[in-house]
């Protein structure tokens, strides 16, 4: 039986300004299915499954190695595929493409084929609806806490249990719930991509002129006969976001009257023409923010001489109870602040200070993902023959040796540091064109922009700091 046809208004932003504020919808840019290699690619039935294939075989690969390959790390063909190439390369692909990860990752898959087979097609509960997105930010810090107290990185069974508990849990999923549930509302790696991908610099929507006079019942979101409709319970005719759009073409496909469009926009575009803010995913990119701070702070290399003087200095001695606490303060330091710049906007700006935090959390999104990338360029880069190393091994070649960077000290470091300039220049014009959008005063939007950019400032600052300071690696 079809699924009901969603219903719901378009996103609207009322101006809170002496003027009336800019409030225009997000302009597209260049059509990419007018280019016909990408039309054709996205219209065709072997897309998006020539690439889930091989994405496939490796991730059978990774967890084999993993549960029952060396238990040694660095010896591990599993962990290095997973955590230093991956890991580090994920993030960069979601400002290119979006979420096209989700349109190759095998828990999708896996999820289709359970549901094809056993799936009782039950409505999303309306708790996952509503709370879906706090589970996954409460998911991020948990998994992240765990890596450190238990060390899943740094071991192979861990990580292979890891992947085990989500296999799991998407099994569960497709065989009680309809379409991609775990994707859309359970996922922690979701939760990350659609944050990162609305600064991506393409994005799918529809051509509303086209779509108000359609009679095929939506089929881009219900699918027919021959199609599947959006596994990601998105409606292209009233999509404002990439958030939950993984670029998989069904709608595409289903569509009969070529009324999608895949455009080119400007890079984090998206988040200063969001209609709707939410609270738990600027707490999300808050919470990332803290994420990034403390695994680069535990990589230091005084990170032990500060558990040493802990130790002395108030007599704990338990790294789970010690790593608890500053997990905690790491995390709530950028939550606090910009909770704390929304309330100083708020005294002038006349919103209030929980939708400044929703609107402006999401303007740190761009120096959260130059953190993230900055932060994993270490491990690409000084960890990466690993990589090479690990799979040679597969094939009887010699065991890995010493040496595991594949760039000087210095030549990451500068990386690093042109990534987070980046971060923090997209931030600040993110900043200001909310601010311009929205208010339309000259004062109004002065006093709004200011105490975030002293935010942006000392977040920048305290990520430069530490990535000046010497690193050691994890494997």
């Amino acid at each position: 039986m079809p699924t009901p046809i969603p219903t719901r208004r378009d996103a609207t932003v009322e101006p809170v300004s002496d003027n009336e504020a800019d409030l225009s919808s997000q302009p597209g840019g260049r059509d990419l299915m007018k280019v016909p290699l990408v039309a054709k690619i996205m219209r065709s039935r072997w897309y998006p499954g020539i690439l889930q294939v091989p994405v496939a075989a490796i991730f059978g690969l990774v967890a084999y190695q993993l549960l029952a390959g060396p238990a040694t790390a660095q010896r591990n063909a599993g962990t290095a595929l997973m955590w230093v190439l991956w890991w580090p390369v994920l993030p960069i692909t979601f400002v290119v493409v979006g979420r096209l990860w989700c349109a190759v990752c095998p828990f999708g898959a896996i999820s289709d084929v359970v549901q094809k087979w056993v799936g009782v097609n039950r409505p999303v509960p309306r708790f996952l609806k509503r709370y879906g997105l706090w589970i996954i930010d409460a998911q991020f810090l948990a998994i992240t806490w765990s890596d450190h107290v238990w060390g899943i990185v740094e071991s192979p069974w861990g990580s292979g249990v890891l992947l085990l508990l989500l296999t799991t849990g998407v099994i569960i999923s497709g065989a009680f719930f309809q379409k991609r549930t775990f994707c859309r509302y359970l996922c922690f790696l979701g939760g990350l991509c659609s944050n990162y991908s609305r600064s991506s610099v393409v994005g799918l929507r529809a051509d509303t002129s086209i779509c108000a006079t359609c009679t095929a019942k939506a089929a881009c979101f219900n699918g027919t006969p021959t199609q599947a409709g959006c596994p990601m319970f998105n409606f292209p005719r009233t999509m404002d976001t990439s958030a939950n759009c993984t670029l998989c073409s069904n709608c595409i496909k289903a569509c009969p009257n070529d009324a999608i469009q895949l455009t080119t926009r400007k890079p984090m575009s998206e988040l200063w023409f969001l209609g709707k803010p939410k609270v738990e995913e600027s707490f999300l990119a808050m919470a990332i923010m803290g994420i990034v701070l403390i695994q680069n702070i535990t990589m230091l290399t005084v990170w032990q001489d500060l558990l040493s003087w802990i130790e002395r200095t108030i007599g704990i001695t338990s790294y789970p109870v010690i790593f608890t606490v500053a997990f905690v303060v790491a995390v709530s330091i950028p939550v606090a602040l910009l909770a704390l710049a929304a309330r100083i906007a708020a005294a002038s700006n006349l919103e209030t200070t929980l939708m400044n935090f929703a609107r402006f959390g999401y303007a740190l999104i761009p120096l959260d993902i130059a953190a993230h990338v900055a932060h994993n360029l270490f491990h690409l880069l000084a960890e990466g023959s690993l990589v090479f190393s690990t799979v040679a091994s597969l094939f009887g070649a010699a065991p890995v040796s010493a040496a595991t960077a594949l760039a000087s000290p210095s030549t990451i470091l500068s990386l690093q540091l042109l990534v987070l300039a980046l971060g923090v220049a997209g931030s600040a014009y993110t900043i200001r064109r909310i601010s311009h959008r929205r208010y339309g005063s000259a004062a109004r939007r002065r006093s709004t922009t200011v105490p975030f950019m002293v935010l942006l400032g000392v977040l920048s600052v305290l990520n430069v700091y530490l990535f000046l300071l010497p690193m050691a690696h994890r494997m």
